[in-house]
């Protein structure tokens, strides 16, 4: 029988049957390269690195893709029939992108002109341009634009990889003293949240931490036991129903208004995702 508070308190989102482990949940990374060879050869390695990568052989795939971890209403899938990668829009939803790795020249549109069109609609998506293309005022338009770097084919797949680590490492660090999520706000410095209607909620300590650990890897599923070791530490290990009540207050305040982009979910079996829309 299944226990009643545990039905009124989770949000549970399906588990795909992946094996959870006590690592950091890795950046979630949009390859954009139409060369079949070095795309698949690049997606492969950074999946055999525990990085979660979306491989779009076209700028119109990856619109696609980039729309899809908006919450973009497909109404009208414009990707080609031609292309035997066709996308499935009754798919589950994608995670937000971390990274975009965009190649510069491709068929059907310039690797920059998305690079804008990302900054306009995912802000937040950090860029990193790949070419063939050794023009320097190519790469001045693309740090223009705000791209992290701007990497020169051929290229080993090492120096992409260290170059994801130090952009995987600034998100890591970075969280803002004040977050605003639509109605709902974050103040990490002061210890409060402001709901729906404009009333602050205090947090203890270890609420903030937690809060602050789930929105460093916001769109991400961070597992009970990686809360427990990052916040309590070896010394002090608590029970997981103990993350559990933690996780319901900042849920209470998540669900203040059902409309808001954001929302605490949990995977059942795994831990729980501060998903942002």
């Amino acid at each position: 029988m299944k226990n009643k508070e545990q039905n009124s308190e989770d949000v549970l989102e399906k588990n795909t049957g992946q094996k959870f482990e006590l690592i950091d949940p890795k950046i979630h990374i949009l390859l954009l390269e139409d060369e079949y060879n070095l795309g698949e050869t690049l997606q492969e390695y950074l999946l055999s690195l525990n990085f979660r990568c979306q491989w779009a052989k076209s700028i119109e795939e990856a619109k696609v893709y980039l729309q899809k971890s908006l919450g973009i209403d497909l109404h009208q899938n414009s990707y080609s029939e031609k292309n035997d990668h066709k996308i499935d829009d009754k798919k589950d939803e994608m995670d937000l992108f971390h990274l975009a790795l965009l190649d510069v020249n491709l068929p059907d549109g310039n690797g920059l002109e998305l690079g804008k069109w990302i900054r306009k609609h995912s802000p937040e998506t950090q860029l990193l341009f790949i070419s063939a293309v050794n023009d320097p005022e190519v790469k001045l338009e693309s740090l223009e634009i705000g791209a992290q770097d701007f990497i020169t084919k051929p290229f080993h797949l090492k120096e992409i990889v260290l170059r994801i680590k130090r952009i995987e490492s600034m998100l890591k660090q970075h969280v803002p003293a004040f977050v605003k999520l639509g109605k709902l706000a974050i103040k990490f410095e002061e210890f409060l949240l402001i709901d729906a209607l404009g009333n602050e909620i205090p947090l203890s300590q270890k609420e903030r931490l937690i809060l602050e650990l789930l929105y460093r890897h916001k769109n991400s599923v961070i597992h009970r036991d990686y809360i427990i070791e990052k916040i309590w530490g070896e010394d002090k290990y608590p029970s997981q129903r103990t993350v559990d009540n933690y996780i319901v207050k900042l849920r209470k305040w998540s669900e203040t208004d059902p409309n808001l982009p954001v929302t605490i979910i949990s995977i059942r079996g795994g831990g729980y995702k501060l998903k942002i829309v």
